[in-house]
């Protein structure tokens, strides 16, 4: 992504953030509607406006399925697709409303939102909470 391209933070977005968080903390765990990359990417277009997983979105019913079409698409995973679109900084560095990557049973590595000392990930039994001190990596939004 250039910088021209660039995605930039709404002035509202910390209140669309936490609106998001709360819709989402209602609904279950489902591939392609609601699993950790998509729940990451919901977060994405409430901070910016941008849905970046348009495409993806509806398009699976197993994890399995969208990595395949990950790969199909030329990413290793969605892990390799978040970074084509956000810089990689050290997890020390991440703040609020940045990705998180956290280790998940299954699929080696989720997505989540960082909230302060933690990060919201979406695993098979809903939205949860994570520590902060569990995050490998970090991508700044």
């Amino acid at each position: 992504m250039s910088d021209s391209e660039a995605l930039h933070r709404l002035p509202d977005w910390r209140q669309r953030l936490e609106i998001y968080v709360q819709r989402v903390a209602r609904s279950p765990f489902r591939p392609g509607q609601n699993d950790c990359a998509l729940f990451a990417a919901g977060a994405v277009e409430a901070m910016t406006g941008a849905d970046l997983a348009a495409e993806w979105r509806g398009t699976y019913r197993r994890l399995e399925d969208g990595q395949a079409a990950l790969k199909s698409a030329g990413f290793a995973d969605h892990l390799a697709l978040a970074a084509s679109y956000f810089a990689e900084v050290p997890p020390a560095l991440a703040q609020v409303g940045d990705l998180a990557v956290i280790p998940a049973e299954g699929t080696g590595a989720a997505l989540g939102v960082i909230q302060g000392a933690a990060v919201y990930v979406m695993h098979p039994s809903g939205l949860g909470i994570v520590s902060r001190m569990r995050m490998k990596r970090a991508f700044k939004v």
